[in-house]
């Protein structure tokens, strides 16, 4: 049963690893946490569903249309709102995005409403495979794969890519970067843009498992938004493990101690970090000296 509900956890931990990923991109150039994550992977969700059975494209076509589609609207949120604040702060951007979050999720449920919808994945989390003592499905097979090599890639762009160096250097002083010659607006614009993308992914790889409805990423955000916060929302690799951690730690406590209160271990998580170590496990903490 150990093997099981550990190999189990690092499935649903991919999906967290991945919704942190995302947070923390456009957290650590910004330092703003973007509360509209959930809603922009819901919407580009949904659009890789109209693709696929409203107007019968292949999946690849789909999803790879979904994911230009979250990468416009993460632009298209930069640019339009947030960069247009006047006298931004941290607090009325964080407000921004839960505005933007209520629109999203009012016009998903708009025009798709509330009825609950399967998405076609090209693997199913029915045919499954012995691990083992463990039965794994090729959904977590995929879901697995994909996270590790979704994280590769951001290893190799962050890098060994001049944009991912500019992105760096933005993230660490924005001034700075700046008078160095890096236009930090276009650079913004990307990082929301590969934010929205990986958050998009995570999306379509949880709708085959859950029901593709406007609640589709409620929950998942707060597990992501816990994994960031475990691992620290100024690194990568601890967003990463943090991800994995919650998911291998949320399920053994669903097998062993309660299923009805496996939900609530993110908000203990997130407490007890808070708490004890508010920077993460992973990150440095800073004491700022006057």
């Amino acid at each position: 049963m150990f093997v099981q509900l550990f190999i189990s956890g690092i499935a649903f931990g991919s999906l967290y690893a991945l919704i942190a990923l995302a947070m923390v991109i456009i957290y650590k150039t910004s330092e703003v946490p973007n509360f509209g994550q959930g809603e922009m992977a819901m919407l580009s969700t949904f659009v890789a569903y109209a693709l696929l059975e409203n107007y019968g494209y292949s999946f690849t076509i789909s999803f790879t249309g979904s994911l230009l589609f979250a990468a416009l609207l993460g632009i298209f949120l930069e640019f339009v709102f947030l960069r247009r604040a006047k006298e931004p702060n941290v607090l009325s951007l964080m407000l921004i995005t839960l505005g933007f979050q209520m629109i999203l999720y009012g016009l998903a449920s708009w025009k798709w409403g509330a009825d609950q919808r399967n998405l076609a994945f090209p693997v199913s989390d029915f045919d499954t495979i012995q691990v083992g003592s463990a039965v794994l499905s090729y959904l977590n097979i995929a879901t697995i794969l994909i996270t590790l090599i979704l994280m590769f890639i951001l290893f190799l762009f962050f890098k060994y890519t001049k944009v991912g160096i500019a992105m760096k250097a933005t993230q660490q002083n924005a001034v700075a970067a700046k008078i160095n010659g890096i236009r930090t607006n276009r650079i913004l614009s990307i990082t929301w843009a590969m934010s929205s993308v990986i958050g998009a992914v995570a999306g379509i790889l949880l709708a085959p498992i859950a029901t593709l409805d406007p609640n589709l990423m409620m929950d998942p955000l707060i597990k992501g938004f816990a994994s960031a916060v475990l691992g620290g929302m100024t690194t990568l690799v601890g967003a990463a493990f943090g991800g994995y951690m919650l998911g291998i730690i949320e399920n053994l406590f669903g097998g062993y101690v309660s299923l009805e209160f496996k939900s609530v271990v993110a908000f203990g998580i997130i407490v007890l970090v808070l708490c004890f170590k508010p920077s993460g496990l992973f990150a440095k903490h800073y004491v700022r000296k006057v």
